[in-house]
């Protein structure tokens, strides 16, 4: 069973917290913490780099850096939910740019929960770059 808690602390900003008992800053007015679906961005983005560096870590791959980064457009009329989604995968090392390309496609399919609940109401895109 998971868990999660929001206590208003005031204005429009809460405490949230999870299962793991460490807190974040929720603040409805993006003024002074992220606003509660910049945080399902930051969460999409947390799944899916840490899917792709498990992955690449298993498969050996020489990698230094994976940053992911994203872009997103809301619905015009409440409730205001994602509705195009793109992501950029930067990764830099002696990494082979195919090894990349499978684990974002593994995280994407198979491994991502923040994905999988994203795509049911936003079209999902994402490019790779290699730095080396």
């Amino acid at each position: 069973m998971f868990t999660a808690s929001a206590r208003w602390t005031e204005q429009m900003r809460f405490e949230g917290t999870g299962n793991s008992g460490l807190s974040v800053l929720v603040d409805g007015d993006s003024k002074a913490a992220n606003s509660p679906m910049e945080l399902v961005l930051i969460a999409f983005c947390g799944c899916t780099a840490s899917d792709v560096v498990n992955i690449l870590q298993k498969k050996r791959e020489p990698f230094t850096a994976v940053e992911v980064s994203v872009e997103a457009e809301k619905a015009e009329h409440p409730p205001r939910v994602y509705t195009a989604i793109k992501l950029l995968y930067r990764a830099r090392g002696d990494v082979l740019h195919k090894a990349v390309e499978d684990a974002v496609r593994l995280s994407e399919e198979k491994y991502c929960s923040v994905s999988a609940m994203l795509s049911k109401t936003a079209r999902i895109t994402y490019r790779i770059e290699i730095d080396s």
